[in-house]
């Protein structure tokens, strides 16, 4: 029987941090670095254990996103793998939509970066249709290659959005977005 435990980055043993890294090497072989790894922690972890076993994982990360003027306080999501052999089970979608459901509780804004729409698309977020950028310490520069590939997803306290504007993230090492 699986179960749903929700961890909050600071309260990770050891083992559970062997575990995750573990878990993520198998699911992005050869492409996970270390700034992967930082980026996701600092916030709420979702896991679907089965028998002491991380089969599968989500983390939504604090982060502040910038649109139409406005800064939104948003649940970024971050860190969504499944053990490779236990993919297609639906053990992704259930840690996303806790996933969601944090974010929803808690934050003005979802986001997260993927190239995955179609398995978030059902799970109620959104493709940012509008251009996307990041802010720099020399301003704000666009991230063209990553435009049609952030999805947003709208919480009881989100303003209204116009998914066609602009959308600027904050800098950060590695993968900005």
């Amino acid at each position: 029987m699986t179960h749903l435990r929700r961890a909050l980055s600071h309260d990770l043993d050891p083992a559970t941090l062997d575990a995750l890294r573990a878990l993520f090497e198998s699911a992005w072989p050869g492409t996970f670095t270390p700034e992967d790894w930082e980026h996701s922690f600092g916030g709420a972890h979702f896991f679907l254990e089965e028998n002491g076993e991380i089969l599968a994982h989500a983390s939504v990360v604090p982060r502040t996103l910038e649109t139409a003027g406005r800064w939104l306080a948003t649940g970024y999501v971050e860190a969504v793998a499944t053990r490779p052999e236990r993919q297609g089970e639906g053990h992704g979608s259930r840690v996303v939509r806790a996933a969601t459901k944090h974010v929803r509780d808690s934050y003005e804004l979802g986001a997260l970066s993927t190239h995955r729409l179609d398995f978030y698309r059902r799970l109620g977020w959104i493709v940012w249709n509008g251009p996307t950028a990041v802010r720099t310490s020399e301003g704000v520069v666009r991230t063209a290659d990553e435009d049609g590939g952030i999805l947003v997803l709208r919480t009881p306290t989100s303003p209204d959005l116009d998914l066609d504007g602009i959308l600027v993230c904050d800098w950060r090492p590695g993968d900005v977005w």
